[in-house]
């Protein structure tokens, strides 16, 4: 019989059962839409995150791209996604894969708070939101509001952290 080219069962690693309603994971305001960090970089051993994003009606990044896969799956409402200058509207219980380095952006459509699950692999995506949302107390908290001032800091510290994030912000 030939020997199995899978690793042995690495035991520092654990399973994993996730409550997004858990008070102790990380809730964040990113831009008018509330990310909880459901699973990290650190819990996959670098393999992906998984990110539970609640959007707001009208809410959404602007054109960005990454040097990394990125996969939204819609639990509630509508997403119209910009995919290299396309628009293409994605539905509750669809599930829309981002290829890495492509031109993309999404925004909600619905008329009311989208859902969806965003799996970023190899993960790395869940630090940035950390470093350039703020935090918030639950995942279904509105981001807060914020000033033209305050936007345009948001926006200058997220094109500043974007080249460490394997990330890049286009211009609309």
């Amino acid at each position: 019989m030939p020997q199995s080219t899978i690793p042995a069962d690495n035991l520092d690693r654990e399973l994993s059962v996730v409550d997004p309603d858990d008070p102790s994971l990380s809730h964040l305001a990113v831009v008018g839409d509330t990310y909880t960090v459901l699973l990290s970089g650190a819990q996959t051993g670098g393999h992906f995150c998984l990110i539970d994003m609640m959007v707001p009606d009208g809410g959404g990044p602007g054109p960005h791209r990454h040097d990394f896969e990125e996969m939204f799956h819609l639990i509630e409402g509508e997403i119209e996604f910009t995919f290299r200058g396309e628009k293409r509207v994605a539905k509750a219980g669809m599930t829309v894969n981002i290829p890495a380095n492509a031109p993309h952006s999404f925004k909600n459509v619905s008329g009311s708070v989208v859902r969806m699950l965003c799996l970023c692999a190899p993960a790395g995506q869940e630090e940035f939101f950390a470093r350039v949302g703020m935090p918030v107390e639950s995942r279904t908290a509105a981001a807060p509001a914020l000033s033209k001032d305050e936007f345009g800091a948001f926006l200058a510290k997220a094109a500043a952290l974007a080249p460490q994030f394997r990330t890049e912000l286009l211009k609309p």
